[in-house]
């Protein structure tokens, strides 16, 4: 069985915009009751960004609702144009110095014990924003004593930023692979797949007893084959977990969707993916690198290494 190739536009732009598809069934679910506004107050009172709001995440509500929410640092702008993210891209900002003491604000005033920051890419930066993010995580635990995953950019493939986060002891080092080497020029332009195994093999070879984490979106046109062999690598330099869920197109200028991929067909690639010897899989159409994190991370005695 593979995940059917729908279409291969050129490796170098987007795809051109098709007719929208629609939801199949298993795509819809009902909104949650509970009011949202709480956290929806505290992010902007804080005037903190999220990776729920400018990536557009299908499990906000959900999230919101339960007074969570996946924090992203270092401004709102993006130095890479990826294919698939719908983070504005441009001209980025100055680095804000008072930005880990707001994030460590926030999770305080939702009562988090586990916090996931995430970031946009920052090329512009010499140390691509390591320092901010060391701080940021020495300022949650400080004020909350919350356990921190970080889900970092590739620092450019810089050793030194890498380490520096390494420094600040998170409890998981999450980097995302996003999908699969060939589709990588379109999907995660500027990106390198070698950088990023490079990445999770140095966390492991600085900081053994340190989960690390990555995750891939399915239906960008992968076959089943890639997606294992993918899986396969990552384990290969002691990625810990890995999350596997549906890619949904943000909006119309992001790449579409190639294939909607089944429930049964993600039950079978995450049994395929346990079998490799990871700790936790997570594989499901709604599944996200932050979603669920908190429960994810409990499955691997999470925070023993600190």
């Amino acid at each position: 069985m593979q995940l059917d190739i729908i279409n291969q536009p050129g490796e170098s732009e987007p795809t051109p915009q098709k007719p929208k598809r629609r939801l199949p069934k298993w795509l819809k679910r009902p909104l949650p009751s509970t009011e949202m506004a709480f956290t929806s107050n505290v992010i902007e009172d804080l005037n903190l960004e999220t990776v729920c709001e400018s990536a557009k995440c299908p499990n906000r509500t959900e999230c919101w609702a339960k007074k969570t929410a996946t924090f992203m640092v270092l401004g709102n702008v993006c130095t890479r144009p990826c294919g698939f993210c719908s983070v504005p891209k441009g001209k980025t900002g100055s680095v804000l110095p008072d930005e880990p003491e707001r994030v460590a604000e926030a999770a305080a005033r939702l009562g988090l014990k586990y916090v996931v920051i995430t970031c946009v890419t920052r090329d512009d930066l010499p140390d691509g924003g390591a320092e901010h993010f060391h701080d940021c995580v020495l300022a949650v635990r400080e004020r909350t004593g919350a356990k921190v995953e970080v889900l970092t950019s590739d620092f450019r493939g810089k050793r030194e930023s890498i380490s520096r986060v390494i420094q600040a002891r998170p409890d998981v080092f999450n980097h995302n692979t996003e999908t699969v080497p060939r589709l990588y020029s379109r999907v995660r332009r500027n990106s390198n797949y070698q950088r990023t195994l490079d990445l999770l093999k140095q966390v492991k070879d600085e900081a053994p007893d340190m989960p690390t984490k990555s995750g891939l979106m399915l239906g960008l046109g992968e076959t089943m084959d890639e997606v294992l062999e993918v899986a396969s690598d990552l384990r290969g330099v002691g990625c810990d977990m890995l999350t596997l869920g549906q890619y949904l197109q943000p909006s119309p200028g992001q790449l579409p969707v190639e294939r909607y991929v089944p429930p049964e067909e993600f039950d079978e690639i995450g049994d395929l993916c346990r079998a490799m010897g990871y700790s936790m899989v997570a594989s499901g159409s709604f599944v996200r690198s932050s979603y669920h994190a908190d429960e994810m991370a409990a499955e691997v005695s999470v925070g023993a290494h600190a």
